[in-house]
């Protein structure tokens, strides 16, 4: 078909006509509106805890506000309608909104809720937004906070005590107050609360002081000097419905005074305490050697340097009256012919020997042969009974005879090591040097080479004691411990058997070198080791000025070396006992200690017990061979200089002591 000219004009018109009707008919359509966003919460925060909606809310304070922080504005007015806080049997808490940050954040005061109680936080689903925002209802189930019952203060008799702290010397008459921080009957304690003894309960009654406040006494005077456990269970709160730690207490009763034997003058104790002592080496010796058992407990083991002790206690047994002259030169004896057929190393006798065989017992695994200090030990004994012997006596001549052979055998110049100016502790066959051990000061080892600078047959020289023993000066000390100079040794002193053993024959009243007096050294390590126990920095149990003395013995876990820089509560009581030449009046102090007041405990068949430990409630019941004998020695060279005058008139040890420098 053919348009006219009209027509199309027309069509045109038509067209352009409708291109404008469509615009105008979409302005005139109503714009869509944007969907609003929900509103939600944020987090809800009581204190420093966040609340959760499906968690379980524990221990929420009680005094805290609540904070609401919600995603977008919301009118105040509007969260006090839809925000709510109840409690567990429904009833409403009286809530006080304040909000920030642009109505987005809420703090909410209320009343001091109630402790140990359930409580609901619920934001209503009906809650809009400022902008209509919706929001589905949440609701936060929480448990309050409860006070714990907390035990405030202790005091024992009167005086406020710290429980992180030991409690000692505490009144046997027990008073014990209780202060808590709150309201508490002693009916809610009663069951609860334990005072114990060895593991025995102790009766007890309580009392109400106040309302916080509760006194507890035993129904009968405690033990003396033991310890004793007090707790309180924390399954109180039980009954009381609040937390409770619960309390274990311990401390130490205090000493009684009562002296356990009638008291009798210094000299008799001192008697006395030799004789016991000495039965251990007489009693106790071994049937077939006649040596001294390692400890009370050794069936065959005798050992030699602890025999060594036990010939100088022959003498002071001989001496005393304790034996007769005959009856200690028939032991002299049996324990000098064992000797000579025993096991030797070089000369050198191991430490420990089967009592009957003389074969030498392991003291460790590489430790089974010659053993050098403990055959000084042996050699000053038998030359300090050598010099005690009287010539003129057939018998005893044999014997000093027999003495003089069996220290003339000792190779003490072999213990150098192939030449070496240090004397070494070990050897054995089977390992040879492999305990590799200089002895080398500062220790019990002095006497060793004194009696090596002794010797007519083996000496050693005096290169050998400066370069080994002193190492060059390197034994000097020089500083003060407790205000009390040190000459030679390690800080402190060490043990007090480093002032027992090499002192027990060689005199140290008059006795220096290059390196100390001797006499100073010795009593000044006592006063140290001694000072160390009164200034007690462990706090330990029964430390004093009567009570002190560390050295090696049993202890507890078994045996050391203890010292004030090993110090494990542990008083043994030769160390002061033996340490009476040095300090007297120190020594007898502590004697009249363990013997008055402690000897109920601590005084057997051969003396006192070896060690004790109030602290961890341990009493040794044996004895060893090393700590009886220094006891028998020196209490007599306390009293009459008996065994240093006997050695020290030995030739053969003056000779060595000038060899290596010594006045005396």
């Amino acid at each position: 078909m053919v348009l006219s000219l009209f027509d199309m004009r027309y069509f045109l018109l038509l067209l352009l006509s409708g291109l404008m009707f469509f615009p105008s008919c979409k302005d005139d359509e109503p714009e869509s509106e944007d969907k609003p966003e929900n509103l939600t919460v944020t987090y809800v925060r009581v204190g420093e805890q966040i609340l959760s909606s499906s968690g379980d809310n524990q221990d929420v304070l009680t005094d805290e506000p609540v904070e609401i922080r919600f995603s977008h504005s919301v009118d105040p007015v509007e969260a006090e309608k839809h925000i709510a806080l109840s409690g567990a049997a429904g009833q409403m808490v009286d809530l006080t909104f304040s909000s920030v940050n642009e109505d987005k954040l809420f703090s909410i005061s209320h009343p001091v809720l109630a402790e140990n109680s359930s409580y609901t936080l619920s934001v209503s689903g009906s809650l809009k937004g400022v902008n209509n925002e919706s929001f589905e209802e949440q609701v936060y189930n929480f448990t309050t906070f409860t006070t714990p019952l907390v035990l405030e203060t202790i005091k024992i008799n009167d005086e406020e005590i710290n429980p992180a702290q030991r409690i000692k010397d505490v009144d046997r008459n027990l008073k014990v107050d209780f202060y808590f921080n709150g309201a508490i009957s002693s009916d809610d304690l009663s069951g609860y609360t334990s005072l114990r003894n060895n593991g025995f309960p102790v009766e007890y009654s309580l009392s109400q002081i106040d309302d916080h406040i509760i006194a507890l006494s035993p129904d009968q005077t405690l033990n003396d000097y033991q310890k004793f456990r007090l707790t309180v269970s924390s399954d109180i709160e039980n009954r009381i419905g609040r937390p409770f730690e619960g309390l274990d207490l311990e401390f130490y009763t205090q000493l009684d005074s009562t002296p356990k034997f009638p008291q009798i003058p210094d000299e008799e104790l001192l008697t006395k305490i030799q004789q016991q002592t000495f039965r251990y080496f007489w009693d106790f010796a071994h049937p077939v050697s006649g040596m001294a058992r390692e400890r009370d407990t050794s069936a065959e083991i005798v050992t030699t340097g602890g025999s060594g002790f036990g010939v100088m206690a022959l003498i002071v047994g001989m001496e005393r009256g304790f034996i007769s002259r005959e009856q200690g030169v028939v032991r002299l004896h049996k324990i000098i012919d064992f000797l000579a057929s025993a096991d030797r190393f070089h000369g050198a006798w191991p430490h420990w020997l089967n009592g009957t065989t003389g074969e030498v017992q392991p003291f460790s695994t590489y430790d089974n042969g010659g053993d050098l200090v403990e055959t000084s030990f042996m050699a000053a004994g038998l030359l300090a009974a050598r010099q005690y012997l009287n010539a003129t006596d057939p018998d005893e001549n044999t014997l000093i005879t027999k003495i003089n052979q069996l220290v003339e055998t000792i190779e003490w110049d072999w213990y150098t090591r192939d030449g070496q100016n240090v004397l070494y502790w070990h050897w054995s066959p089977n390992h040879g040097w492999e305990m590799d051990m200089k002895i080398q000061g500062y220790n019990e080892g002095l006497i060793t080479y004194v009696m090596a600078a002794s010797s007519d047959t083996h000496p050693v020289s005096a290169d050998v004691y400066h370069e080994g023993w002193a190492r060059n000066g390197g034994i000097v000390n020089g500083k003060e411990f407790y205000g009390i100079n040190l000459p030679v040794g390690y800080d402190y002193g060490g043990p007090l058997f480093f002032a027992h053993y090499s002192f027990l024959g060689i005199d140290p009243r008059n006795l220096s070198d290059q390196y100390a007096n001797y006499w100073e050294q010795n009593r000044n390590h006592t006063l140290i080791n001694r000072a160390h126990c009164i200034s007690n920095p462990n706090n330990y149990v029964g430390y004093s000025e009567e009570c002190w003395g560390l050295t090696a013995s049993d202890n507890h876990k078994g045996y050391s070396a203890h010292s004030p820089t090993n110090d494990l509560g542990v008083i043994t009581p030769t160390a002061a006992i033996s340490s009476i030449p040095f300090t007297p009046d120190e020594s007898m102090a502590a004697i009249r200690f363990f013997y008055y007041r402690l000897g109920d405990r601590l005084w057997g068949e051969y003396g006192f017990y070896d060690a004790f430990n109030v602290t961890e409630e341990w009493t040794a019941n044996s004895y060893l061979a090393i700590d009886q004998g220094p006891i028998i020695v020196m209490i007599e060279n306390y009293r009459t200089g008996l065994i240093w005058d006997l050695l020290m008139s030995s030739p053969e040890v003056q000779t060595g002591l000038s060899k290596l420098g010594f006045n005396y």
